[in-house]
């Protein structure tokens, strides 16, 4: 019953890479699955990383601006979604890991703007529904976090903001880290173990959270960001395994803070959007 969004900082972070390690390790309970929506205003990365250009550009984001201002973002929702289960080896049933690719061209954005506001409902009615209920990591890149896509940032459950342990990154971060927990607040970092700081460095300069962290690990990471052959037993690298215990960490958080809140999030039973498959 989670909406995660991630969001980054300049100096190319690696939020979508991280995104697809945690959507790949997510800790799936029963009955439920997983979407990442790759909502980067600047441009998706996945299909022609990840997936290597071989699904064109038949599924995205930018396929719901029409849908969206004729009133049937819903329904096309749920056919723009390209299924991930099993693509690590897992054990899973078809549709347990989905991806909403982002729009391949920034320009595409600009048809967009209505269809923000109702693409947050869609989020948090799909993360309440009593069966066949989704959590959703949404991939808001560097500059997502602001501007019309800003919706969903302060409609999700907690934002994660993804740094690098450098001076450079560090910095880049203040402004951005600030300016978030002002206007949306419990915002948590996921912290790539790249540069010479502790955790607890960067919680001091940024004061927000380390909420879980993933090894710097090049060749690895370029299995997800460009679609790299996949080592032998890539499921067991150091980072999947990170991934795995950043997944939970987040997802236990997000878990908290939802029954601090409790009432906040009792609703209508059935909750607000209907599953439409």
């Amino acid at each position: 019953m989670s909406v995660i969004a991630l969001a980054g900082c300049s100096g190319a972070p690696g939020v979508t890479t991280s995104a697809l390690a945690l959507l790949l390790t997510w800790p799936i309970e029963p009955g439920r699955r997983m979407i990442l929506a790759e909502c980067d205003p600047d441009g998706g990365a996945v299909l022609h990383g990840l997936l290597q250009g071989t699904l064109g550009d038949r599924y995205g984001l930018r396929n719901l601006s029409v849908a969206s201002r004729k009133g049937e973002l819903v329904e096309a929702f749920w056919r723009q979604l390209i299924d991930l289960s099993g693509d690590e080896g897992t054990r899973e049933a078809p549709g347990d890991r989905l991806l909403l690719p982002g729009v391949t061209d920034p320009a595409q954005t600009a048809g967009l703007g209505p269809a923000w506001e109702s693409l947050a409902d869609v989020f948090v009615g799909i993360g309440a529904q009593p069966v066949n209920a989704h959590d959703v990591l949404i991939d808001l890149g560097r500059s997502g976090a602001f501007g019309p896509s800003a919706v969903l940032a302060q409609r999700a459950d907690a934002v994660i903001v993804v740094v690098r342990n450098t001076l450079r990154c560090l910095q880049a971060a203040q402004a951005r880290v600030e300016a978030l927990e002002e206007r949306v607040g419990n915002i948590g970092l996921l912290m790539i173990d790249e540069g010479p700081y502790p955790a607890g460095e960067v919680q001091r300069v940024l004061r927000v959270p380390v909420v879980a962290k993933l090894p710097y690990a090049p060749k690895e990471a370029k299995v997800l960001s460009d679609g790299a052959e996949q080592p032998r037993q890539f499921t067991k690298t150091a980072l999947m395994k990170a991934a795995r215990t950043s997944s939970a960490l987040i997802a236990q958080r997000v878990a908290l803070r939802r029954a601090r809140l409790a009432p906040r999030y009792a609703g209508p039973a059935g909750g607000q959007v209907a599953h439409a498959r």
